[in-house]
């Protein structure tokens, strides 16, 4: 053997070294490789079913969404006929403010001048009865200054 076959040896013996401590490593990872597709297969299998279930769930709440956005036009019809009672209610009570304020002005000065003439016909009467008393007071301090009746 010459020097040139030697030297092929030793490189095919250094190179078949070679692949065969590389070959542990690949070895391994090709298992790593399979248990991360099993963990992906899984993965792809359980998220199937999910993602059925969120889309039923997701159409449930659509639904729902329907029946409140229903509800709700219902509501603001309500309201919208309220709003309408109460400018009614407000129209009412703005014309029987004005009918309250058109009877007081109507009422209030003939029952002024009723009042007035009442106190006046009071007082008059109080003071005609003052009058006749003083006037008997007067008339019997005078018969008694005459002298006709003792004092008692």
């Amino acid at each position: 053997m010459d020097l040139g076959n030697v030297a092929a040896l030793i490189a095919a013996s250094a190179f078949a070294t070679l692949v065969l401590v590389l070959a542990v490593p690949i070895l391994r990872l090709r298992h790593t490789v399979d248990a991360a597709t099993r963990a992906l297969r899984d993965v792809a299998d359980q998220t199937g079913p999910m993602l059925g279930n969120v889309n039923a769930t997701i159409g449930n709440v659509n639904t729902a969404l329907g029946q409140v956005h229903t509800t709700l036009d219902g509501v603001n019809m309500q309201l919208a006929r309220i709003d309408h009672i109460a400018e009614n209610a407000q129209h009412v009570s703005s014309n029987v403010a004005n009918l309250s304020t058109v009877v007081t002005a109507a009422a209030a000065n003939p029952l002024v001048k009723v009042a007035a003439f009442g106190f006046g016909v009071r007082r008059a009467a109080a003071k005609r009865r003052h009058d006749d008393e003083d006037a008997q007071v007067r008339g019997e301090i005078k018969r008694r200054r005459r002298g006709g009746v003792p004092k008692a």
